[in-house]
């Protein structure tokens, strides 16, 4: 399979995400300039973490505007798989790819730590390894990873299933205490209506070898592989 990696200016995660593609996976996995609007024939496209433009107006907001984000629209909505993790979340939601906004955390401070993800489905593109209720263990490094939007959408997109996951504790509950930044029911991962879009805060590109103390993050990568595999039958 081929999968573009975006590299806007401050992105950072760009290089892990491909390591773990083409180093672990043995996926073709290529680097787009965010000034390109040519996608090299990729089937899914990767949105990196980082710190686009410095994080500068909103996170993500500058990032919507580059030339390779009308490639990534028209890529999306004839139904092509896109990632976005962290920053690439909030670059999607801002490119209107995905519903919500991400605010601020609560506590108003940047976090980077191990969080526990509950897989809320399972038929999606991007959990096809994972079960229904898996708890995955999943580092976050983000301010700005608060999921809101208005009651009546939030009720929509729980209903159609587009919430993804959800932070829980390591038995798969979900409270309070395991939300780490206050997003409103837990959420850390949603799709767009038709399921080919996807956003999450964690970082599975940083938990994909044994050697770092944790492979859960390279389901979701398998996952997008299975389901490219699947419709190239």
């Amino acid at each position: 399979m081929k999968f573009g990696i975006i590299v806007f200016p401050g992105s950072n995660c760009d290089d892990d995400c491909r390591y773990v593609l083409h180093n672990v996976l043995g996926q073709e996995a290529f680097f787009l300039w965010h000034k390109s609007q040519d996608i090299n024939g990729a089937d899914c496209l990767i949105l990196p973490g980082g710190f686009s433009y410095g994080d500068y107006l909103r996170c993500g907001a500058m990032a919507a505007q580059s030339p390779i984000m009308k490639s990534v629209k028209n890529f999306a909505n004839s139904g092509g798989l896109v990632l976005g993790i962290c920053n690439g979340f909030q670059i999607l939601q801002e490119a209107r790819l995905l519903p919500g906004v991400l605010m601020r955390n609560k506590t108003l401070k940047f976090i980077c730590r191990n969080v526990y993800l509950r897989v809320e489905h399972a038929q999606s593109p991007f959990t096809k390894a994972c079960r229904r209720g898996e708890v995955l263990r999943i580092p976050i490094a983000h301010a700005d990873g608060n999921f809101y939007m208005e009651k009546k959408s939030l009720k929509k997109i729980i209903e159609r299933g587009q919430v993804l996951f959800r932070y829980s504790n390591e038995d798969g509950a979900i409270s309070s205490e395991s939300n780490p930044n206050g997003s409103l029911e837990n959420i850390a991962g949603i799709t767009n209506e038709d399921g080919n879009v996807c956003g999450m805060m964690p970082h599975p590109e940083r938990c994909s070898e044994t050697i770092l103390g944790n492979r859960d993050g390279v389901k979701i990568f398998e996952s997008i592989i299975r389901s490219l595999e699947g419709r190239k039958i």
